[in-house]
């Protein structure tokens, strides 16, 4: 028997490659002699590449080990995953009238197997994914033989994507998992902000982003994981009265009291738990910290130390409650002054008739517009000429053009802007892909974003979206570049 240990040597080539920029790079080298392999030695943790830093192990974990417990040593007592739906189709929708339709749709043809299988005439459900989607959540609520109705409290909205919001129907039997979300947000009337993080074991560079309405899953790598600024506790009464269904909502602090302390005693009694959780905002944006700790924040939910130096804390703080305000605040932030937009104007022209013709034919031509200014003949055909199909960019490649439809253009936008990524991408580019029509294979449903511009009487709505964005970003720069230098390996 060979009793040599293996050994194993590592050559790294570089991130976010295609295959054929792997292979041209390999070629280069011509033979494998000429690499400069490492030999790998895992760490305690087994870990063999990309390994953990043990100043972070050190620090104070966001998460708490028992939820609900305010004197956890931990900066949250409570966290959840975002809702994780496996019916995105049905349950999402940019239109309120439309996501109103699915969810009926879906419901009726639930309902209807149920009472198939209940009666004997079927013995397993018809799955039919133009009508549901039968996932264990449903076969299990057919073994309860269990009906669904439609409830109007469970209509609201949730962010999706970063910086996208759709109307939302957040009831449990249409959701396949809500973890703590209902303690979150309990209703569309109860306040609350949470900061999302990426889940465990993503590829991705670490982000955060905050939302003030419920989260999905997928709206961060590896599954979002929401840290909250409160919680709500429902308790259901014994006896319900004739005028309300009696239930009984609580909020709580989810900062920790233990930190509290921490933070009071390092800090002074100025502190108090909002500031905290803009703190760790502001941690979590710092270029260094996320760098220095890469590795830790794919295999790990944050741990984040309390600075030494107080004036850097309030620092953090402050910059934290900025971004929470741009961030939040996504869809009203002005243009960014130096963005050009070149439009066309849509004019109305009459034609003298023609033989046989009674009145004035009239058309609509194009006519060109000084960029910035923006008009159109009359107010019916707004909505068309801000309609959107699918942005793009002008060339592979250069990303300072956006041609937003046939009459837009959007030019002049900054490098800088795209170097705000959110979730392995720009914010710019998560508007660009989010919002598009499109139409979901298995269910046949279309999700058009220009439903929401209708809904809400705004037919700039996505226009000035990606122009507030373009904004947002080169603001978020700005602040994450002025954020104070740390020794990481001192606090």
């Amino acid at each position: 028997m060979n009793d040599h240990k293996a050994e194993i040597f590592y050559y790294d080539i570089g991130d976010y490659l295609s295959r054929e920029q792997k292979l041209n790079i390999i070629s280069q080298f011509k033979s494998m002699e000429n690499l400069s392999f490492i030999q790998l030695t895992p760490n305690e943790h087994g870990d063999w590449i990309s390994q953990r830093n043990d100043q972070f192990s050190a620090w104070i974990p966001i998460e708490a080990d028992k939820k609900f417990n305010s004197v956890s040593q931990s900066f949250f007592t409570i966290y959840s995953l975002g809702c994780a739906t496996n019916r995105d189709a049905w349950v999402y929708n940019y239109s309120y009238s439309e996501l109103c339709k699915n969810i009926q749709l879906t419901i009726d043809h639930y309902n209807h197997q149920q009472k198939l299988i209940a009666t004997g005439i079927k013995s397993e459900p018809e799955r039919d994914f133009s009508k549901g989607n039968w996932t264990r959540d449903w076969l299990n609520a057919l073994k309860r033989d269990k009906t669904f109705a439609e409830q109007e409290k469970f209509y609201t909205k949730a962010i999706y994507r970063p910086f996208c919001k759709q109307h939302y129907y957040f009831a449990d039997e249409l959701n396949q998992e809500r973890y703590k979300q209902p303690n979150l947000f309990p209703t569309p009337n109860h306040k609350n902000l949470v900061i999302c993080v990426n889940g465990l074991g993503g590829k991705k560079e670490p982000s955060a982003l905050i939302s003030d309405c419920i989260v999905d899953l997928n709206s961060q790598e590896a599954g979002a994981q929401c840290f909250p600024l409160y919680w709500y506790e429902t308790i259901e009464p014994k006896q319900h009265s004739l005028f309300d269904d009696g239930k009984k909502i609580i909020r709580h602090e989810a900062i920790s009291d233990f930190i509290l302390d921490r933070a009071q005693q390092k800090y002074g009694n100025k502190v108090q738990k909002e500031d905290i959780f803009y703190y760790v905002y502001g941690i979590l944006h710092s270029k260094s910290y996320r760098e220095t700790f890469s590795a830790d924040l794919k295999k790990m939910l944050p741990r984040i130390p309390l600075v030494s130096d107080w004036q850097k804390f309030w620092a953090f703080s402050e910059a934290g409650r900025a971004l929470a305000k741009l961030h939040l605040n996504y869809e009203s932030v002005e243009p960014y002054p130096d963005v050009k937009v070149e439009s066309l104007r849509q004019v109305q022209y009459n034609i003298p008739q023609q033989d046989g013709e009674t009145g004035n034919r009239s058309i609509i031509a194009a006519d060109s517009l000084d960029s910035g200014k923006i008009g159109i003949c009359n107010e019916q055909d707004d909505y068309a000429f801000y309609a959107v199909e699918k942005m793009r960019f002008s060339k592979k490649g250069e990303k300072g053009t956006i041609i937003y439809n046939r009459q837009h253009t959007i030019t002049n936008i900054p490098e800088k802007a795209y170097e705000y990524v959110v979730n392995g991408k720009s914010s710019i580019e998560w508007i660009m892909e989010r919002y598009a029509v499109t139409t979901d294979k298995k269910s046949g449903i279309k999700n058009d974003p220009n439903d929401w511009s209708r809904e809400h009487q705004k037919p700039r709505y996505i226009f000035d979206l990606l122009l507030s964005v373009i904004n947002i970003s080169i603001q978020t720069v700005d602040i994450v570049n002025g954020l104070p230098e740390v020794d990481w390996k001192k606090e």
